[in-house]
């Protein structure tokens, strides 16, 4: 018994030798690579490959869109309401009748105008009537003037000279009288031309009656009925009412604040894409006109969008996002904005060498858009850039790269 046990014991002995030895051997071999590299060979990292593309830096400004023109329409001279012929909605054309006055005062104002042109019509028949007569009258006593005078230079003695010198007086006389009654003519017809005259700036002043639309566009508010009495809109003294509202229809305008940032990139007639949400619609417009200053308050520069409505879609009051591109850049090269590592003034990317290495690359940018941004210098097209965490990333380690897709905007370089 004794020699079984000490054959057994020698056996556990040499097998606890072998798995201490065995277990040594194991640690050698784990200590013998680098832990470093292990997880260093095993870091994965998004890239996304530098590529050429059309780039277009572009800003929203919302607003709200107001007629190109809107006015209250007043009656040129008071009076009651008898015709009212347009109401709210109405789309009325330039020169249409909006509503007809009742001005019985102006009525009986042309009754006497018109009779004092036939009064002086009148005149100018009797005066002329009358400048005939002494024009027959005058042409009589001048050849008997004539005929004496003759006579008692050929033959002296024979007339009396008294006779002659009636005769002449006669002559002067009617002379006179026919330069009187052209005067009182030039009189009469003098006269004629002032009551037309009067009668046509009356007539001027009762056709005012009709208030007409100035230009194209839709009723917004009604403010008068049908027998309202209008007070005329030229008079200071009276608080006068005006008879409708007046926008034009077919044009819009959309006043935008732009930022001062961004004022040296507003030019007349560039394009603007025109996005009214309540409709679903998007409109192109441009920019018709600025200010060309900036405002202290707001440091913004008052800025107008010419918006067409041909169909009638858009409606005063609206919201609209007017999207102004403000530069543009063909064949850019463009990375993606979660690339670029901003430290101070300084701008940088993380690129991944064919060698699958680690190499931070100083860049110069330009334009940027909402996801991309050009790269004047500092890298070539095709080159990867990193796009995920950089924050345990060195230069010159060892990564995996995996490209990363680009969503369809990016793609097309909005």
């Amino acid at each position: 018994m004794s020699l079984k046990i000490r054959s057994l014991l020698v056996f556990g002995l040499i097998a606890a030798s072998g798995a201490v030895l065995s277990s040594c051997g194991s640690a050698e071999k784990v200590q013998a690579k680098d832990p470093a590299s292990v997880a260093q060979a095993e870091i994965s990292v998004g890239v996304a490959t530098v590529a050429r593309k059309t780039l277009a830096q572009q800003l929203t400004l919302s607003s709200e869109l107001v007629p190109f023109q809107e006015i209250d329409v007043y009656a040129k001279e008071s009076g009651y309401v008898k015709q009212l012929n347009v109401d709210y909605g109405d789309h009325v054309k330039t020169g249409q009748v909006l509503a007809t006055l009742e001005i019985p005062e102006l009525q009986s104002q042309l009754q006497q105008d018109d009779a004092a042109v036939t009064s002086a019509r009148d005149q100018i028949t009797h005066a002329e009537h009358e400048l005939n007569r002494v024009e027959a009258q005058h042409k009589v006593l001048h050849l008997q003037f004539q005929r004496l005078d003759g006579v008692i230079k050929s033959k002296p003695g024979l007339v009396a000279q008294q006779e002659v010198d009636v005769a002449q007086g006669q002559d002067l006389a009617a002379e006179a009288q026919v330069e009187a009654s052209k005067s009182s003519l030039e009189t009469a017809r003098s006269k004629l031309i002032e009551a037309q005259a009067k009668r046509e700036h009356d007539q001027v002043l009762f056709d005012y009656a009709k208030i007409t639309a100035p230009f194209s566009g839709i009723i917004t508010q009604r403010f008068a009925n049908l027998g309202t009495l209008m007070q005329a809109g030229t008079s200071s003294s009276t608080q006068a009412m005006p008879l409708v509202r007046l926008s034009q229809d077919n044009l819009f305008r959309l006043v935008i604040p732009v930022p001062e940032s961004y004022v040296r990139y507003i030019h007349a007639g560039d394009p603007v894409n025109v996005n009214v949400a309540s409709l679903n619609r998007t409109i192109p417009g441009k920019i018709a006109r600025f200010s060309v200053d900036v405002r202290e308050d707001t440091r913004t520069m008052h800025t107008e969008v010419d918006v067409p409505n041909p169909n009638g879609a858009l409606i005063p009051g609206l919201y609209a996002e007017a999207t102004i591109t403000l530069a543009r850049r063909d064949g850019a090269l463009a990375v993606p904005l979660q690339a670029i590592n901003h430290e101070g003034d300084k701008t940088s990317v993380y690129v991944v060498t064919p060698s699958k290495k680690i190499d931070v690359r100083p860049v110069t940018l330009g334009i940027q858009t909402a996801s991309e941004a050009e790269v004047v210098s500092g890298l070539s097209d095709g080159e990867a850039v990193v796009v995920s965490d950089r924050s345990a990333l060195k230069p010159g380690q060892e990564v995996r790269p995996q490209l990363v897709e680009q969503s369809e905007d990016q793609r097309k370089g909005s």
